[in-house]
């Protein structure tokens, strides 16, 4: 299963993943974090119930839960479909961290104004840590399934028939991907996305045509250059 969170509302919404038919599929290809969802629990509670009303009582109430979640945040290890994200991870879980320490301390000298100040950045770096590992745009999370099992998984022990069967469903999720547009938020990445969307969908390209040469270092090196550009366009929204 993938996971999708729409940021303006914290809302999460599971759909089904990129993959088809009943192959099982490994453990570390599942991105999902539980203690995100534990957490997002308090989160919600925060910005929703609490903050809104200015319930600082409650705000305070709450700490030693914040405290605790961001403990296992911190000690949370990511699946194997999420390595690549794991820097901006780490970073983000740093400011997470400083945010729960303002929120303590803020709580602990009973400062209303600063404790509601440290309940909004808290829940903004909540909204980064969760930036941090899901893209900001659907299509790219589904391009990102397929390409995880290629790339990890066939790619290493060059089986051709998964490596075939996945660069087409590739071409398939790079045509949604083409298609789709950036949400208001991020409109000011839009030229940036285009380029480097442009350079993945020509590597696409390029992988299904070096297929056809059946030559196994053309087609690896036609791999790694797609592989290179989906993170460069990933990269963009860091």
């Amino acid at each position: 299963m993938k996971r999708y969170w729409m940021f303006a509302v914290l809302a999460m919404v599971v759909s089904a993943a990129g993959f088809s038919g009943n192959v099982p599929i490994p453990a570390d290809a599942d991105d999902n974090v539980p203690v995100l969802e534990s957490f997002h629990k308090v989160i919600r509670q925060i910005w929703h119930d609490a903050w809104p009303k200015k319930d600082v009582a409650m705000l305070r109430s709450l700490q030693p839960d914040v405290e605790k979640g961001i403990a296992e945040v911190a000690s949370a290890q990511l699946p194997g479909i999420l390595r690549e994200r794991k820097t901006g991870w780490n970073e983000a879980v740093k400011k997470l961290q400083n945010a729960g320490s303002e929120y303590k301390a803020a709580a602990a000298a009973k400062d209303d104004t600063k404790l509601l100040a440290a309940a909004e950045a808290l829940h903004g770096r909540f909204e980064g840590l969760v930036r941090a590992l899901w893209p900001s745009i659907e299509e790219m999370d589904d391009f990102h399934s397929v390409l995880y099992m290629l790339y990890h998984y066939y790619l290493p022990k060059y089986d051709m028939e998964k490596i075939k069967s996945s660069t087409a469903e590739l071409t398939k999720k790079m045509a949604a991907l083409n298609a789709a547009a950036l949400p208001a938020r991020l409109k000011q990445k839009d030229a940036q996305f285009q380029a480097a969307r442009v350079k993945l969908s020509t590597s696409v390209d390029a992988l299904s045509a070096a297929l056809k040469t059946n030559q196994e270092k053309t087609i690896k090196g036609a791999l790694e250059t797609m592989h290179a550009n989906y993170q460069a366009l990933e990269k963009i929204f860091e």
